[in-house]
């Protein structure tokens, strides 16, 4: 068996219950060390065997995992965040299908959610915003040319920008590209939830300026949108005057 584990933001105790559980059963960790926070090996046990999948291929990692299936041993994988965004696993569960090997995915916390906790924001205000777009810049990884982050930017929405740190001179052009003005309020984190996070707030014109100052070249989430500093309206799920299936209004 292959257990597909969340590791969540970075913060050891941010990660599931089950995603710890787990781990103390496996017999074969490979994660993600140049992401992953190596603390949370802490869970494994003492005659588990870990790769760094860093310096892996994906044949390298599949190998490992068949070695592990055949000798009757289970594997976990273990991914930074929430496997499903920017987690490259849809790819090793194809090949787990074609090898007839069983897994599982056990979610975790993203760093997105992590971000938000570090700015002690929400994404989602009344009549601020209501959506949350998140997307990454273009690189050496492309991205379709539907989701081109100009066109992105272009709906004015809350957005969250993954893998995009080493090319903020772009982002910042594709963004006022798409309409948001320079002033946009916007933040760089670094690491959230790690004890070396970092918050930097800044515009979206100052995106680049700001990384450059702050020695940050990745590893970071790029927010940008009215939630970190417009106003906003009172949430109606708590107004009196508001009836809803739990609650009548007061008269």
């Amino acid at each position: 068996m292959v257990h597909f584990i969340g590791a969540g933001p970075g913060a050891p105790d941010l990660i599931t219950l089950r995603g710890a559980r787990l781990l103390g059963e496996a017999d074969v960790i490979i994660y993600a060390g140049s992401l992953v926070n190596p603390a949370l090996l802490d869970h494994k046990k003492e005659s588990c065997t870990v790769y760094d999948s860093a310096g892996m291929t994906l044949e390298e990692v599949l190998a490992v995992m068949e070695q592990t299936e055949s000798a009757g041993g289970t594997t976990v994988r273990l991914h930074t965040g929430d496997p499903s965004l920017y987690g490259a696993i849809r790819e090793q569960m194809d090949a787990l299908d074609g090898m007839n090997i069983a897994y599982d995915v056990t979610p975790g916390v993203s760093s997105f959610s992590g971000a938000a906790a570090a700015l002690q924001a929400e994404y989602t205000l009344p009549e601020v915003s209501q959506s949350v777009i998140i997307t990454r810049m273009s690189g050496r990884t492309g991205v379709p040319e539907g989701e081109k982050l100009s066109k992105m930017a272009s709906h004015g929405c809350t957005m969250v920008l993954f893998l995009s740190t080493g090319l903020l001179e772009d982002v910042e052009k594709e963004l006022m590209e798409g309409g948001y003005s320079p002033d946009t309020p916007a933040a760089i984190v670094y690491k959230a939830t790690w004890p070396e996070e970092k918050v930097c707030r800044c515009t979206v014109s100052t995106l680049a300026r700001t990384a450059r100052e702050n020695c940050v070249t990745k590893t970071a989430l790029i927010t940008i949108g009215g939630f970190l500093d417009a106003e906003y309206d009172r949430s109606k799920l708590y107004d009196p005057a508001f009836t809803h299936g739990c609650r009548e209004a007061s008269k």
